[in-house]
C-alpha cells in the first residue's frame, strides 16, 4: 500500500478543521493491537491534544465515521485562539506533523483477547482523547486533510488573522477531487492487502507431503534429499542433502518431528487481572519520581487578640524503578522451516503467556528487589487480623470494606484466588441468604456487599499467617510502568552448530504502590 500522505486544502472558514484516519480496522499497529470495527462507538465531543498531554488541547473532535477504510474523524483546531493548535495546524499544512494517535483506557478482559502472533485484539475500547503526533502507533493513522481561512496558516505566531481575503473555489474543488480519487486508491490498496493475506492463509492450511518411512518408522535420508532436489533442483543447499542427526533432549529432538501438525498442545495459563485494574503509565526513563506530600499544615483555634501561628505542609518523592525480566528459547532450526511459521508464532505466544504470568505473581507478592513491589508485599499497605484463628469469618469482609476512607470504598473491589472465593460461596445465614451475590446478567460482576469481585490465581490461599484477600481502589493505589512492551532478539549464530536458532525475550516494567491508604489486606490470624 502506497504511504499516505499530509494534504491540505483551503476554504473560507474561519477556523481550522482536520480529518484524518484515526485507526484502520483489521491491520495491526506497532504493538501488534488490532481494533475490530464496531469496537469504537459514538465519542463525539472527545478533545483534540498534542502528544497525548491534556495540557495541550488544540481543539474538538466533532464527528466520526466507521469505514471499510478505518475510523475517519474530523476534528476544528482552536487556531483563533490558541498558539499551540496554530502551531500545530502550520507543522501539519507544511507537511511535517501527519500522524494521529488514540488515547483510550483499558478494556475489560472480555473486551479483548491475545493474537497468537503476538499483541491483543480489542472488540470495545473507550476513547479518551486522539492526539496529533509526529510518529503514530499505527503506521496507517494519518492526518488526511486541513482547512482554514486563508490568514490562518502562521508560521509567525505575532501574525494577525486575515478572514477577508477570498478563496479560489473552484482550485479548492479540483484539491478535493483528488484527495477522494488517492482515498479510493488507498482503499483498493487495502483491499488488494486482504485478498493476498487470504492467499497466504490458504497456503498456510494446506496440509504437508507426507512420505513414505523407513523400517523403523522415520523419513529416510534418501527421500528427503529426493524431496528438497525436487523443490530446488541443482540449486538445492548441500547441507539439505547430507544425513541430519537428530538429538534426543526435549530442546532438539522434539522439534523435529517427521511431520509437523499445525495444531499446537499447549497448557491453559491463568493470568492474573491486575494490569487491567492497575493506573498504568509508559515511560522512557529507567525510573519515575512521583512527589508527595506526606503532611499538611496545622490550623490551631485562637482568641481574638491572639497571634495566629504559621505551618507548612511537608513533601516527599516516590520512585518507581523500572525492572528487568528476560529469558531466551532455542529452538530447532528444522521445526521453524518446517512448520511454516506455526512454531515462530507459538513461541511468541509462549513467551507472552510466560512474561504475563510473571508480571501478575510480582505485581501482588513483588519484593522491590529485582522484581517491582507487589500490593501484598509493600509494608506501608495496612493489614487487618481475621476475627477467627486460622479461619476466615464473614464479618471480617464488613470490617475490612469499612476500614477504608468512603471515597476509596465506593470504588473498591475484592481480590482472591478460586480457593477462597469457594470458602466464601458455600456460607449461608440462618434465613438462606449468602454474603456472595452471583452476577444474574451477562457482563455484570459477582458481588460481595455490593462490591466487584475479581478472582486472582496468584493470591494467597487462605490458610494461617497468609493475606488471601485484599480490598480497594485498585486504580488509585497501584500504578504500573510500562517502558516499552515485548521486545524479542532473534540470533541465529550462537547455536547454529547445533541446527539451533536462539530467541531473546525482554520485558522492563516497574510497579509499585503509591497510595497505600487507598487498600487494606486481611491477615489470617494464625494461633500462636
Amino acid at each position: 500500500m502506497n504511504r499516505l500522505e499530509t494534504k491540505a486544502a483551503f476554504s473560507a472558514q474561519p477556523t481550522g478543521e482536520i480529518s484524518g484516519i484515526a485507526w484502520v480496522f483489521g491491520l495491526p499497529d506497532g504493538a501488534g493491537d488490532v481494533i475490530e470495527k464496531g469496537a469504537i462507538g459514538d465519542f463525539t465531543g472527545l478533545p483534540i491534544l498534542y502528544q497525548h498531554d491534556t495540557a495541550q488541547r488544540i481543539g474538538t473532535w466533532v464527528s466520526a465515521e466507521e469505514t471499510d477504510l478505518g475510523l475517519i474523524v474530523k476534528g476544528v483546531l482552536d487556531i483563533a485562539s490558541n498558539s499551540i493548535a496554530r502551531r500545530v495546524h502550520a507543522a501539519v499544512k507544511a507537511g511535517k506533523l501527519t500522524g494521529l494517535s488514540m488515547g483510550f483506557n483499558r478494556p475489560a478482559p472480555h473486551e479483548m483477547k491475545a493474537r497468537p502472533e503476538g499483541g491483543r485484539v480489542f472488540s470495545k475500547i473507550h476513547l479518551v482523547e486522539i492526539s496529533v503526533v509526529p510518529v503514530p502507533s499505527h503506521g496507517s493513522a494519518r492526518i488526511l486533510e486541513t482547512k482554514s481561512a486563508k490568514g490562518t496558516e502562521v508560521d509567525d505566531l505575532n501574525t494577525e488573522h486575515d478572514d477577508t481575503n477570498t478563496v479560489d473555489l473552484s482550485a479548492l474543488e479540483t484539491k478535493m477531487a483528488g484527495y477522494d480519487t488517492e482515498i479510493s486508491g488507498i482503499k483498493a490498496d487495502l483491499a488488494k492487502i486482504a485478498a493476498t493475506n487470504a492467499q497466504i492463509q490458504n497456503r498456510l492450511s494446506r496440509p504437508g507431503i507426507i512420505t513414505s518411512k523407513g523400517a523403523d518408522g522415520t523419513k529416510a535420508a534418501e527421500q528427503k534429499a529426493f524431496a528438497t532436489y525436487l523443490r530446488f533442483g541443482n540449486a538445492a543447499p548441500a547441507d539439505e542433502l547430507k544425513t541430519l542427526q537428530v538429538s534426543t533432549d526435549t530442546m532438539g529432538g522434539y522439534f523435529a518431528p517427521a511431520e509437523v501438525s499445525a495444531e499446537f498442545v499447549r497448557n491453559l495459563v491463568e493470568f492474573s487481572p491486575i494490569r487491567a485494574y492497575a493506573s498504568v503509565r509508559p515511560t522512557s526513563s529507567p525510573s519515575v519520581i512521583y512527589p508527595k506530600r506526606t503532611g499538611i499544615t496545622n490550623a490551631k483555634w485562637k482568641g481574638e487578640l491572639q497571634a495566629s501561628e504559621g505551618s507548612e505542609p511537608s513533601f516527599g518523592q516516590l520512585e518507581i524503578p523500572v525492572r528487568e525480566l528476560t529469558t531466551h528459547v532455542d529452538i530447532s532450526n528444522q521445526l521453524l522451516a518446517d512448520s511454516a511459521g506455526a512454531a515462530l508464532a507459538e513461541v511468541n505466544l509462549a513467551l507472552s503467556e510466560d512474561f504475563g504470568k510473571k508480571e501478575g505473581a510480582a505485581f501482588l507478592n513483588g519484593d522491590g528487589v529485582l522484581q517491582p513491589m507487589g500490593l501484598l508485599s509493600d509494608p506501608n499497605v495496612t493489614a487487618l487480623d481475621s476475627i477467627r484463628l486460622n479461619a476466615l469469618d464473614p464479618n471480617d469482609f464488613v470490617a475490612l470494606k469499612y476500614a477504608l476512607p468512603a471515597a476509596y470504598r465506593q470504588r473498591g473491589i475484592w481480590l482472591m484466588n478460586s480457593t477462597t472465593l469457594a470458602t466464601i460461596r458455600s456460607w449461608q445465614t440462618a434465613d438462606g441468604l449468602s454474603l456472595w451475590q452471583p452476577s444474574f446478567q451477562e457482563g455484570q460482576p459477582e458481588t460481595i456487599l455490593g462490591q466487584r469481585v475479581v478472582e486472582v490465581p496468584d493470591m494467597q490461599d487462605p490458610e494461617a499467617d497468609a493475606f488471601p484477600i485484599l480490598f480497594g481502589d485498585i486504580a488509585t493505589a497501584y500504578r504500573i510502568i510500562d517502558r516499552g512492551s515485548l521486545s524479542t532478539l532473534v540470533n541465529p549464530y550462537v547455536r547454529a552448530e547445533f541446527g539451533e536458532t536462539r530467541i531473546h525475550a525482554t520485558v522492563r516494567v516497574g510497579a509499585g504502590v503509591i497510595q497505600p491508604a487507598a487498600i487494606k489486606k486481611l491477615r489470617i490470624k494464625p494461633n500462636v
